[in-house]
């Protein structure tokens, strides 16, 4: 028996708290959550984009509580804690966008940093044992240009403001849970604090500027090349499942055992051979598609984004026996038809969200080729 195959014991009946639960991978978190049973009450802005996989997939109505507020507000942050009385909590709310972080540098820090701090203090002034999983980038990561992956006793940093956030945030919740969260003092607080880290991160519903797939699949509905702008940038991609599968996991292991280890930073991302250039993901996206073609939208004054990005999976792959189960073939593949189907039909996906749930769970583990 696998630990993923635990995961409906693991969270059956659980309050869980989930922070940004109406952007993009907080929303499949959400309808995952409910699948496994689990009681969710979900704390966030409005949805993002429109459309969004929140409002398409009915999520709304998967929820024990749905409250809109933001993440900087620590009176609201702290009574809807107390309200939810989490069991676990998944904290994903974030400004996530590198472009936008040049141009809202101070609310990209406030938003990642000092929002994180928020939800750290609410859950050390409520004093109730819990789990916490922080959600943070492969982009924290002190970016030297390496071919080999970041593992997570690298250094954090970052060039830009979202990295640098992130990187940042890193640091805070290292230092809290040091301070404050000690695992080595377990049974005194109570409190499990973990943060990970994942790729970049494909499937339907993700309607964000200014990534590859929503601008691809724009572009495809409206019969224009997609426009790519870092066609030689190459970067982990993976299904979105792959991380919140990932989360999930490691949630549950910390749920039901007190092992400090847990208590770290992880990553989540895909096999190295999945970690390809952006023009090869978007010829792999139009074949599965059916059809267009892209075209070189380079700009010369671009604000500064990382070459190449990897992320290594050994510690997760070795301790938690977690492995990534879709290829990006089929990622992409999956990622294809689901924008195909809301074009054509519309109306709720939510359907279609669980079966893709479904899916993954019945998938085998891929396997790195052999040459």
């Amino acid at each position: 028996m696998t630990l993923i195959s635990t995961l409906p014991a693991a969270y059956k009946g659980k309050s869980v708290l989930v922070t940004g639960h109406t952007g993009f991978k907080g929303s499949w978190l959400a309808i995952w959550l409910h699948e496994l049973g689990a009681r969710v009450t979900g704390y966030a802005l409005d949805p993002p984009t429109q459309p969004s996989n929140f409002v398409v997939s009915g999520v709304e109505r998967l929820l024990a509580r749905h409250i809109v507020a933001d993440i900087r507000d620590r009176r609201a942050l702290g009574a809807a804690v107390e309200q939810a009385d989490p069991e676990v909590i998944f904290h994903l709310a974030a400004q996530p966008l590198v472009r936008d972080s040049y141009q809202h540098p101070l609310d990209t820090f406030e938003i990642n940093v000092t929002g994180t701090l928020n939800l750290l203090e609410a859950v050390r002034a409520r004093r109730h044992p819990c789990v916490v999983i922080v959600v943070s980038s492969d982009k924290c990561y002190e970016n030297t240009g390496q071919v080999w992956g970041y593992r997570e006793c690298d250094p954090v940093g970052g060039h830009d403001p979202y990295s640098a956030s992130k990187g940042a945030a890193e640091v805070m919740v290292a230092s809290w849970r040091r301070s404050f969260f000690d695992p080595a003092r377990l049974t005194e607080h109570g409190v499990k604090l973990a943060t990970v880290r994942a790729g970049n991160v494909i499937g339907g519903g993700d309607w964000s500027k200014d990534r590859i797939i929503p601008d691809a699949v724009a572009a495809l509905l409206a019969g224009r090349p997609i426009p790519v702008r870092n066609p030689r940038a190459v970067r982990p991609w993976q299904h979105v499942l792959e991380p919140l599968s990932g989360y999930l996991t490691l949630a549950a292991r910390m749920l039901t055992s007190d092992d400090p280890t847990l208590c770290e930073a992880w990553n989540f991302g895909p096999l190295s051979s999945d970690e390809l250039p952006v023009a090869a993901l978007v010829e792999m996206f139009l074949k599965a598609w059916g059809e267009g073609c892209w075209e070189n939208a380079a700009e010369a004054t671009a604000p500064k984004e990382a070459a190449v990005l990897r992320l290594a999976i050994d510690k997760a792959v070795a301790r938690l026996a977690w492995r990534p189960r879709w290829g990006v073939v089929e990622a992409v593949e999956r990622t294809a038809t689901w924008y195909q189907a809301h074009a054509k039909h519309g109306g709720n996906m939510a359907e279609r969200c669980r079966e893709e749930i479904r899916a993954y769970l019945g998938a085998t583990s891929v396997h790195a080729p052999s040459f």
